[in-house]
């Protein structure tokens, strides 16, 4: 009996973990409206990622995690202070690294957390010169080094093909990895989650191109914007197949919302009313209550003060009273 009992309770003691682990992530859960999941921690979601995340535990490696997030800054200036990372940013990423030592508390080898910057897949479509997306990446590097971030790390396009041109290696991903837009059609007309995320990625490509550079009808403007939304998903799909192939041992994250028990779980990054607000959508405001999320416009015109954090815009305060009223 002896010989057999080590054994059985250390797989009861990675069981027991492994479950408190994903616990932990979809207590951060972003979920679909209606996308089938239940309680504050929904059990299926749980059962469907707990596999990956105890293979990792019986091998004794980290518990890794794949996010593509972080591309690039809005170009529409009612919705962010510019082109370069900020509060609404670093927010983020320590929220990030501190779910990883949370991890590590459960599980001593820990987790680290890649953030698969997917700026440079499709911020030609957004009107975002590629100078603009390298200086973001650059800015999300040094801030993971700044905070001291042990547990993230960041991987871009640029690493897969390297010594190709931008445009080239947009090209080389989509003709290897892209469904074609015709197949992304049929899944939105049959309507679910693909629809909903249609409908997200078309209101943020709106958003993004209602801009001053913008000078056609908004009628032209929607249409525009219904067809990027196609290809945005189109590109997005490949980026997520591609590092499927790189990264299968990875759990797999999204900062969009995701329906119950899927490939993905959708993570919240910030608190905001806005389930599909991110922080490169939006400022930093400090409410005095804490820290949430708010379009640039909007945080003003609810009288929020604007900061500044070594000679840069960083986030907005709100007043007392305005706090309250907002």
């Amino acid at each position: 009996m002896s010989d057999h009992a080590a054994p059985d309770t250390a797989v009861r003691d990675n069981e027991e973990a492994a479950t408190r682990v994903v616990r932990e992530i979809l207590g951060h859960q972003r979920r679909m409206r209606d996308g089938g999941c239940d309680g504050d921690v929904c059990p299926k979601c749980a059962a469907y990622h707990l596999d990956l995340v105890r293979a990792a535990m019986e091998s004794g490696r980290p518990i890794e995690f794949v996010l593509p997030a972080f591309p690039t800054k809005s170009p529409n200036p009612a919705k962010v202070l510019g082109p370069l990372p900020d509060l609404a940013e670093e927010l983020a990423l320590r929220f990030l690294n501190s779910l990883c030592e949370r991890i590590a508390r459960i599980y001593p080898p820990g987790a680290v957390i890649r953030i698969c910057s997917d700026g440079r897949v499709f911020n030609d479509l957004l009107g975002v010169d590629d100078a603009h997306v390298t200086a973001y990446v650059t800015g999300i590097d040094r801030m993971i080094k700044d905070i001291g971030a042990t547990h993230l790390e960041q991987f871009t396009l640029d690493e897969v093909y390297t010594g190709s041109g931008h445009e080239a290696m947009r090209d080389l991903l989509s003709s290897g990895y892209a469904p074609s837009v015709e197949e992304l059609r049929e899944e939105v007309r049959a309507g679910g989650a693909p629809l909903a995320m249609y409908r997200g990625i078309t209101r943020f490509m709106l958003e993004d191109l209602s801009g001053p550079q913008w000078t056609g009808t908004r009628s032209a403007l929607q249409r525009k914007c219904r067809d990027l939304a196609y290809r945005v998903i189109q590109r997005s799909r490949a980026w997520g197949d591609l590092l499927l192939e790189l990264f299968p041992t990875a759990v797999r994250l999204s900062i969009h919302p995701q329906p119950c028990s899927t490939g993905k779980i959708g993570i919240l990054l910030a608190d905001t009313p806005d389930a599909w607000l991110t922080p490169w959508h939006s400022v930093a405001v400090d409410t005095g209550e804490g820290f949430t999320l708010m379009k640039r416009a909007e945080a003003e015109e609810a009288g929020a003060v604007l900061r500044h954090v070594d000679g840069r815009p960083s986030h907005y305060v709100l007043a007392p009273a305005a706090s309250r009223a907002a």
